[in-house]
């Protein structure tokens, strides 16, 4: 079987996601015949470095030993089972570790299939359990601009990029949006603690104004991911509980990009010291494998729907695979690997090189801003360096970027001018400091008028 066979069936059959379908005129679509560790390889033995973990679902590989284990285990004892009556030990034992590595108080957990779909759930969770609560004018939510949630109508109308958002707009419900604490746009000489600090103030007002119509506030800590990897400092997190407590508004912390180590701790709450009220994981969850994702939430709030059925207070929600057995066997082995092989420290040693790989771009004449939390960092390419500039999206400079990789054995796949790592958490330095070249070289190609 050659490349091409499989490329030829493939532009016949399917239809990809996030895809401009006629680009692969030009541009090479890629079949995969197998994977090992960081590796793709495709049917002719070309091999890419993972530089991207599958759309950041990787965490220890594909094809991992002790992972494929754990499936093969599990599909001899059950595949699956509805979860609404029935209940199976995979499930019960996941939902006991996540409860034990949390921030504390997130005392239960609600299964569904991927991360747009945890979303949804906790949105519904939040305005229900106003309602629940005697409060049913509590039905806005609040978002930060450039941020992004899934794809799905409740969770693309938490999004703020419009890319994904504008042409469904008419579709979608209003929500409330605060300015992002996205450090990329602090001024000369101001920190990003200060700058997240000042953009706090807006949300602030926001929820002194309207917290009586107000749910829920939505963020993803730390970096917004699809939002070409904007970053910004804790605190204003730390911040946002707060103001969330004093003005009675649920927290709702999608950490499903950024969990799992992604950030330098084993969630990106941790750096701001808080506990949300719903925190969404999905992704890293199965380590790439399988969609599974989790909705952990309080006693409080289910507390409020715990009722006789007559009520109509129950969350009356669900998805055909929630809870799926050979999915939480997948995230329990995932929780093995945490727990036995010191991921975290070593990813503070991986992620120091990262940052040493790619130091001398700093001085690149069309790089605007190179930043990082843990295992993600990204290096933003601006038409003009002074003013930060960015080049006109039309111009597709990150496709340059993305061409070359493809020539030199690793798959980066930028977010517009955005060039970023967030690879495999397998990854070893002499594997960084080639991307790190490539990337080099890439950069200086599409920089080029």
């Amino acid at each position: 079987m050659r490349n091409a066979d499989i490329v030829k069936r493939d532009l016949k059959a399917v239809w990809h996601p996030c895809t401009q379908m006629k680009d692969h005129e030009s541009l090479p679509l890629i079949p995969i015949k197998r994977g090992e560790g960081v590796w793709l390889e495709d049917f002719e033995e070309n091999r890419y470095i993972d530089a991207v973990s599958s759309w950041w679902v990787n965490l220890f590989g594909h094809a991992n030993p002790r992972i494929n284990a754990a499936i093969r285990e599990q599909t001899e004892q059950l595949e699956h089972v509805i979860l609404a009556g029935f209940s199976h030990e995979p499930v019960v034992n996941l939902s006991e570790r996540l409860i034990d590595i949390t921030p504390d108080g997130l005392n239960k957990c609600f299964y569904a299939d991927n991360g747009s779909s945890a979303i949804e759930a906790a949105l519904k969770m939040s305005y229900h359990y106003w309602r629940n609560k005697g409060k049913p004018g509590k039905k806005n939510f609040v978002n930060l601009g450039n941020s992004y949630h899934g794809e799905t109508l409740g969770a693309l109308a938490l999004g703020d990029v419009s890319l994904y958002k504008d042409t469904y707009e008419p579709l979608l419900m209003k929500v409330i949006t605060a300015p992002s604490p996205d450090a990329f746009n602090r001024e000369e000489g101001e920190s990003w603690e200060d700058y997240a600090l000042r953009q706090f103030e807006a949300m602030d007002r926001i929820l002194a104004e309207r917290h009586d119509e107000i749910c829920a506030v939505v963020v993803e800590p730390l970096i917004q991911c699809a939002g070409n990897m904007r970053m910004h400092h804790a605190i204003y997190h730390t911040k946002l509980r707060e103001a969330c407590d004093k003005y009675g508004v649920h927290l709702i912390a999608d950490e499903i990009a950024v969990g799992f180590g992604r950030t330098g701790t084993l969630f990106a709450c941790e750096q701001a010291g808080i506990s949300p009220d719903f925190m969404c994981l999905s992704k890293g969850l199965t380590a790439g494998y399988l969609p599974l994702s989790v909705v952990l939430t309080t006693d409080d709030v289910y507390d409020a729907f715990y009722d006789d059925y007559e009520t109509m207070r129950a969350f009356l929600h669900s998805h055909s695979y929630t809870g799926n057995p050979i999915g939480c066997a997948v995230a329990l082995a995932t929780l093995d690997i945490f727990r036995d092989d010191n991921v975290i420290e070593n990813n503070q040693r991986l992620a120091r090189c990262m940052a040493d790989s790619v130091a001398h771009l700093a001085d690149h004449p069309h790089v605007g801003d190179i930043r990082q939390h843990g295992m993600t960092l990204a290096i933003e390419m601006v038409k003009d360096k002074a003013s930060k500039e960015l080049f006109p999206w039309q111009e597709r400079r990150g496709i340059r970027v993305y061409r070359h990789s493809l020539t030199r054995q690793a798959l980066l796949r930028p977010l517009g001018n955005v060039v970023y790592f967030m690879p495999p958490y397998v990854i070893t330095e002499e594997q960084i400091r080639h991307l790190a070249q490539v990337a080099t070289e890439g950069i200086e190609i599409a920089t080029q008028d």
